[in-house]
């Protein structure tokens, strides 16, 4: 088993914060539509096709280590064509801006030694992007680790992990410390590892070099549960539900924090495993990416997401 989903089954099982409405989630599968189940990238706003394969790799694996935590007053923005674009859009968007300025940033060797200014020009938006040091110390730990061990072939680094996807998640996990998503709850260690996984995902869907996409678990962020939440799927404790909704921080590795997380994984694999019943193949990314890509549409009765300051999601 994923040791995500072993981890945060444990969780689920005893918290006292976060309630999955079995309900809600079924009939929410009962409702979900296979054919809306499309990876995420496919709705990106920036067309990489230019690009050569390797660095489309280079790209996906970098984008997948710097985007976590776009929420902030005012949220940070870019400027791309005619339009304004935020969080993991703008983020795809500002990578695929410096590309197309000169930047080499798919030159894993460049990579490592960029200044910061050169990275600040990178992510120039409205204002700083949150984590801004965060992300350029992340972005030079890629470009070291991967020309110096992989020879900057995401390739070699998939077959370091047998091509299998969660060996992958575990290498990843290993070999860049800014990829480990572990949290402690009440004495005991429960693994996410949200963008390593979706790091697999994509280059298993969009390049076929990982094989058993089918054991990764959904990724925890904030905006999944978000959604869930909306739809009834998730409940929280009263006090918790007032602390979202007032838009006020909650802090990485509280309870409260790692129970919404390991709830979300929970609630995708049961979802998944009743849409099963219908759709015996569907997988849990699958939905996990339906999910994401409702929430980029925004309507007026959406709910607050949890605001965590962490590099993790």
């Amino acid at each position: 088993m994923n040791p995500v989903l072993e981890s945060t089954k444990r969780i689920v099982d005893h918290a006292e914060l976060v309630r999955i409405n079995r309900d809600c989630l079924v009939e929410f599968a009962r409702a979900f539509d296979h054919g809306t189940a499309t990876h995420w990238l496919s709705a990106a706003p920036f067309d990489f096709s230019h690009l050569s394969r390797a660095d489309q790799m280079r790209f996906v694996f970098l984008f997948n280590a710097l985007s976590f935590c776009y929420w902030g007053e005012p949220k940070w923005t870019i400027e791309y064509g005619d339009k304004t674009h935020d969080g993991a859009w703008g983020m795809i968007l500002a990578l695929g801006r410096a590309i197309d300025d000169g930047i080499a940033l798919t030159d894993f060797k460049y990579l490592a030694s960029i200044d910061r200014d050169t990275f600040a020009r990178v992510l120039r938006g409205n204002v700083e992007i949150p984590l801004f040091e965060e992300r350029f110390l992340i972005a030079r730990e890629i470009g070291s680790v991967m020309s110096e061990r992989f020879g900057g072939d995401v390739g070699r680094l998939s077959l370091a992990s047998g091509g299998d996807a969660l060996s992958f998640v575990d290498v990843v996990t290993r070999t860049f410390p800014s990829f480990a998503d572990q949290s402690d709850y009440h004495g005991e260690e429960v693994a996410f590892n949200k963008r390593a996984q979706l790091l697999a995902a994509d280059l298993g869907q969009m390049f076929g070099i990982l094989s058993g996409l089918e054991n990764l678990t959904a990724c925890a962020d904030y905006k999944l549960p978000q959604i869930l939440r909306k739809n009834g799927i998730l409940e929280y404790d009263a006090p918790l539900a007032a602390h979202v909704d007032a838009c006020e921080e909650l802090q990485h590795g509280l309870p409260e924090e790692v129970e919404i997380r390991a709830s979300t994984i929970w609630a995708v694999e049961l979802v998944r495993r009743e849409v099963a019943l219908r759709i015996p193949l569907i997988r849990s990314y699958e939905i996990n990416d339906h999910l994401w890509l409702a929430t980029q549409e925004k309507y007026p009765d959406d709910m607050p997401y949890h605001r965590t300051r962490t590099t993790a999601y």
